[in-house]
């Protein structure tokens, strides 16, 4: 060691920057003299985050982390995922759980569409079954459902944390994703049951408390509902109608420098701007969108029964195994009003309005089928990207509504998971599951940038 502590300082660091993150404190431990040279070496983290990890800074001017902590925070978190102790994942599960979702949240890919945080995470989850169970598996849902290993976390905010790990995450088409999907009886349940949709949830996937904060469980049991009916339905083939979220963070780790937070309140006050160039959210398009519910009688009986009003407030409804009809449509829509946020809004970002038209794949010749579509989408106290539809029949008639949130933030592809009720918010319902993703996207003027894949059918 002291041959190489006699090293010029580039030459060390640059022997120092192919070690391992891991190894970097056995080697401080191998002297005094290395211990001193590495401990707050500032740019040996620096360069041995960069080389493993994505850059976590969104625009290059942004200001830099604390690279010695924030290095070290993530050798730790691997350690535990990389053991085979499941007490000790499941006594670290708080700081897992939250660094995991940081990485996820500081993920970017490159101009090849790659990213190390994306690879990293798909190792340690879908390739480690433990992992899964154990960070993943830890909502309320799988108090009822799911295997002796994937049981609820203790307390609320880890179960909303688990829950939005997975939702996250996604539903991958492997063993892991097939044994998730097994517990639809009891998503189901949740989606179904009519006493969480309300003033305080605004009848969407948000908190019974009245914050808008989003209920990441709710999110987890849609994604599983409608992930599983899409695999039972014959479209479930065709690119567009599949849902983004069947491989690890499809569709959540964006392309770096598309935030728009930084200048979007100068591009809002300039009058000859394009609409869509003040628009954040990147709303013009065609969106492929899936809807499903359950025959009313069926909705009717499960809530609104002698024995289904037993059942204490606090405490969930049966498993619900009742087969549901599911939607395929297109929506083509385009901005129409781009406003500074209101009172209640958060102040980050402006609110965006738009309008267009849904199209039915499946039933033209159904009433309820095909509308025109309006919407608003806002960002919330919590900084999570808030969708609202409304469908918009012949004559002006409104008729149907929908909440969601865009899983994975700002423009993510993973597209907007949420609820979809009755415009005058029946407490009677209907109600039931909604998705929508991009998939094609719109030039300034107007014309199409990106075309769809051709899957041979036509929109009604």
């Amino acid at each position: 060691m002291t041959e190489l502590l006699d090293q010029c300082y580039d030459v060390l660091i640059r022997i120092l920057e192919d070690v391992n993150p891991e190894d970097l404190a056995a080697c401080a431990q191998t002297s005094k003299g290395f211990n001193d040279f590495i401990k707050k070496n500032t740019r040996l983290y620096k360069a041995q985050y960069l080389k493993n990890f994505d850059d976590p800074r969104q625009r290059p001017e942004h200001p830099e982390p604390v690279w010695v902590e924030t290095l070290q925070r993530l050798v730790r978190c691997q350690k535990v995922l990389q053991s085979a102790n499941n007490d000790l994942k499941r006594d670290e599960f708080e700081f897992v759980a939250s660094t995991v979702d940081s990485l996820i949240a500081t993920g970017s890919t490159d101009e090849f569409g790659n990213s190390r945080n994306q690879q990293l995470v798909a190792q340690l989850f879908q390739h480690i079954t433990q992992n899964h169970d154990a960070f993943m598996c830890r909502s309320s849902l799988f108090e009822r459902a799911g295997k002796p290993t994937q049981k609820p976390a203790n307390d609320y905010e880890s179960r909303q944390l688990s829950a939005k790990l997975h939702s996250l995450f996604g539903i991958p088409s492997s063993n892991v994703g097939r044994r998730v999907l097994s517990t639809h009886p009891y998503a189901r349940s949740r989606i179904y049951d009519l006493r969480n949709y309300s003033d305080n949830t605004k009848w969407g996937p948000f908190r019974d408390d009245g914050s808008m904060r989003v209920d990441w469980e709710m999110i987890e049991s849609l994604m599983i509902v409608l992930g599983y009916n899409s695999g039972l339905c014959c479209r479930m083939f065709l690119t567009r109608f599949r849902p983004p979220w069947a491989e690890p963070l499809e569709g959540v780790i964006s392309e770096r420098a598309q935030n728009k937070h930084d200048y979007w309140s100068t591009l809002l006050m300039e009058p000859d701007i394009p609409l869509e160039s003040k628009d954040p959210y990147n709303v013009s398009g065609e969106w492929s969108r899936i809807v499903c519910f359950l025959d009313y009688n069926d909705l009717y009986h499960y809530n609104f029964t002698t024995e289904a009003m037993k059942v204490p407030s606090d405490k969930p409804r049966a498993a619900l195994n009742t087969e549901e009809a599911i939607r395929h449509i297109t929506m083509d829509i385009h901005v129409t009003e781009v406003n500074a946020p209101g009172r209640f809004d958060n102040s980050a970002l402006p609110v965006v309005h738009f309008s267009g038209t849904s199209t039915s794949v499946d039933a033209a010749w159904d009433p309820n089928a095909n509308s025109g579509i309006k919407g608003s989408v806002r960002l919330t106290s919590e900084g999570e990207v808030r969708w609202q539809t409304i469908s918009v029949f012949h004559g002006g008639d409104e008729r149907w509504r929908s909440e969601g949130i865009q899983v994975g933030g700002l423009r993510s592809q993973r597209g907007v998971v949420g609820t979809w009720f009755d415009k005058d918010y029946d407490p009677h319902g209907p109600a039931g599951p909604t998705a929508f993703w991009k998939i094609r996207d719109r030039s300034i003027d107007g014309s199409a940038e990106i075309e769809p894949e051709d899957d041979g059918n036509s929109r009604g």
